[in-house]
């Protein structure tokens, strides 16, 4: 009886721990796909300054599809003329209007931190803005869960958007 009891609690303990862990499982399993961009407008330089953020793999899986090559991106291997790729894949995928007309704005430049890929853009002359929109398409065509959040700080108003294929665009009025 005793050795009875024994298995059947060693048995309940097996399918108490399954049951426990098979959450857990799916917590690590999945991969969570983000970006993030901040953009603040700083009335007296008349400037929009954006910086955005990106996990260095996803966007390397991205580039690397897109033009067909592997650009080792943050290695010692990383292809020279790198900022080309980002520029022109960023121009392509991210879109900012002022007052209902599209911006060009500044490659400033990018830093690596950690398994980060910072950018750093920049419009300049802006004397006013009545509007902005920011339409943030990037790794959409890699990732189907992709999610760009897009926190805008202008004219005393903070305004956070979450971006994804359905709905690619943010628009704050003012």
């Amino acid at each position: 009886m005793f050795i009875s009891n024994k298995i059947k609690s060693m048995k309940h303990l097996k399918y108490f721990t399954l049951l426990l862990f098979i959450p857990l499982l799916a917590f690590t399993l999945h991969k969570y796909y983000i970006s993030l961009c901040e953009i603040e407008y700083v009335k007296e330089q008349k400037s929009i300054q954006i910086t955005l953020g990106m996990f260095i793999d996803d966007f390397e899986v991205t580039l690397n599809k897109s033009n067909d090559t592997i650009l080792n991106l943050a290695t010692k291997d990383e292809v020279k003329n790198i900022d080309k790729y980002y520029k022109n894949y960023l121009n392509k995928h991210f879109k900012i209007f002022v007052n209902n007309k599209l911006q060009t704005y500044s490659y400033i430049g990018k830093e690596y931190d950690g398994d980060l890929a910072r950018f750093y853009l920049e419009i300049m002359n802006i004397e006013r803005i009545n509007s902005i929109e920011v339409q943030n398409t990037c790794l959409f065509e890699a990732f189907e869960d992709q999610e760009n959040i897009i926190k805008i700080k202008a004219n005393n108003i903070n305004k956070t958007f979450y971006l994804n294929r359905k709905n690619d665009k943010g628009l704050l009025k003012f």
